[in-house]
C-alpha cells in the first residue's frame, strides 16, 4: 500500500511538473515573440490614397510630404496613377527625402470608365480618369478595413491619425465634410458665389432628379476628403451604384460641371444622401482655390488641420491664394519637368 501511494505521488508530481514546464514554455515563447515584434509592426497601418496626375504631380508630392512630416503614425501611401505617369512619380519619390515613406504605386486602368463619362468642354480637366479613382477604392485597396482618400490639391497640417480615427456610424460606408458645417467658410462661399446645396450639382429641371425626392436646398458635401469603410462599401455595392448614376448622366444629362464642382461629385451626392458620417470641419477647410482674391484669416488657417484648394486657382499656379502654406511642403522635381508658376518665374 505504501509503495502504491508513493508511485501515485511520484506520478502526480511528474504530471504537475510537466504542466508547469509547458506553461513556462508558452509564456516564455509569447514573451520572446512580443520582443521580436517592432512597435511599427504592432501599430495599425493607416492607408492613404492619393492620385498622381500628369501636369500636376507636384500636388501629390506636397500632400504626401505634409502628411509624412506631421505624424508618427504608420502611414502606407497608395499612390494611384496612369501607366504613362508612374515612372515619373516613382523617380520623384526615390530621388527626394520622400524615399523614406512607405508606399505602393497602383496603376488605374481608365478603360473602366468607357461609356460612363459625358464630354464637357467647359472644364475638361474635371473629366480626367483619376478624378474617378475614389469610386473604385475597394478594387484598388484590398487588405484594409478603413481607408483615407485625399484629393491631390490638399496639404495636411494636423496628425493624420486624428482623421483616421473619425468614427463612422453603423451602416455608413463613408464620412465627408458637409458644405454647411463651418461658419468661417460661409462668408467665403457667399463672396465668390459658390453653391453649397444639391441645387448646385443636380439639374432639378430633369424628372429623374426630382424623382429622387431630395430637396434642392439640402446641404451638399465635398468628396475631396473621404474616410471610408471598405466592408460597408462592398456590402452596399457603392461602386456599382455610382457607375449606374454615371451611366444615367450620359443618357439624360442630369448634371454638369458648369453647375457645380464637377462631374465626379453628383453621383456621390445621390448615392450617399442621408447615409454618411461627418468629418471634423477643421479636417477639411476648402474653397482656397475658388478665387484669386478671397482669403481666409491667418488665425483660422493656422487652426485648420487640412487645407483644400478645390476650384480653378491651384497653389502651384498663378494667380492663387495662400500658396505659401502649400509651398512649405513642396519638394522640387528632380527631373525638372514639374515647375511652380510664380509671377517672377
Amino acid at each position: 500500500v505504501v509503495l502504491f501511494i508513493s508511485v501515485n505521488q511520484i506520478l502526480l508530481f511528474l504530471l504537475v511538473l510537466t504542466v508547469c514546464v509547458i506553461l513556462y514554455n508558452k509564456v516564455h515563447k509569447v514573451t520572446v515573440n512580443l520582443d521580436l515584434e517592432s512597435p511599427e509592426e504592432m501599430e495599425e497601418e493607416i492607408p492613404v490614397v492619393i492620385c498622381a496626375a500628369a501636369g500636376r504631380m507636384g500636388a501629390a508630392v506636397a500632400a504626401i510630404s505634409s502628411i509624412y512630416s506631421n505624424t508618427d503614425a504608420n502611414v502606407l501611401f497608395y499612390i494611384v496613377g496612369l501607366k504613362n505617369t508612374i515612372p515619373h512619380i516613382r523617380k520623384w519619390i526615390e530621388n527626394s527625402k520622400l524615399k523614406e515613406i512607405k508606399y505602393k504605386i497602383v496603376e488605374f486602368n481608365p478603360m473602366v470608365l468607357k461609356g460612363k463619362i459625358r464630354p464637357d468642354a467647359s472644364r475638361p480637366e474635371l473629366l480626367q480618369p483619376l478624378n474617378f479613382v475614389r469610386y473604385y477604392l475597394p478594387l484598388l485597396i484590398h487588405k484594409h478595413e478603413k481607408v483615407i482618400y485625399l484629393d491631390d490639391d490638399v496639404i495636411v497640417q494636423g496628425d493624420i491619425q486624428e482623421l483616421y480615427d473619425t468614427k463612422l456610424a453603423p451602416g455608413h460606408a463613408a464620412a465627408f465634410s458637409d458644405d454647411c458645417d463651418l461658419p468661417s467658410t460661409h462668408e467665403m462661399v457667399r463672396s465668390v458665389g459658390m453653391q453649397n446645396t444639391y441645387m448646385g450639382y443636380l439639374d432639378y429641371r430633369k424628372q429623374t432628379v426630382r424623382d429622387l425626392g431630395i430637396s434642392p436646398s439640402t446641404c451638399s458635401f465635398n468628396p475631396g476628403v473621404i474616410v471610408a469603410n471598405m466592408t460597408e462599401w462592398k456590402h452596399q455595392r457603392i461602386t456599382k451604384q455610382l457607375e449606374k448614376w454615371m451611366q444615367r448622366n450620359v443618357e439624360e444629362n442630369l448634371y454638369s460641371s458648369t453647375l457645380g464642382g464637377g462631374v465626379a461629385t453628383p453621383p456621390m451626392l445621390i448615392v450617399f444622401h442621408g447615409k454618411y458620417s461627418t468629418i471634423n470641419p477643421l479636417w477639411h477647410v476648402r474653397h482656397l482655390g475658388w478665387s484669386p482674391d478671397a482669403r481666409y484669416s491667418e488665425h483660422f488657417l493656422q487652426e485648420a488641420k487640412l487645407l483644400h484648394w478645390n476650384g480653378r486657382y491651384k497653389p502651384w499656379d498663378y494667380p492663387s491664394v495662400h500658396n505659401d502654406l502649400w509651398e512649405n511642403w513642396f519638394i522640387p522635381d528632380p527631373s525638372g519637368k514639374f515647375k511652380m508658376i510664380r509671377p517672377n518665374s
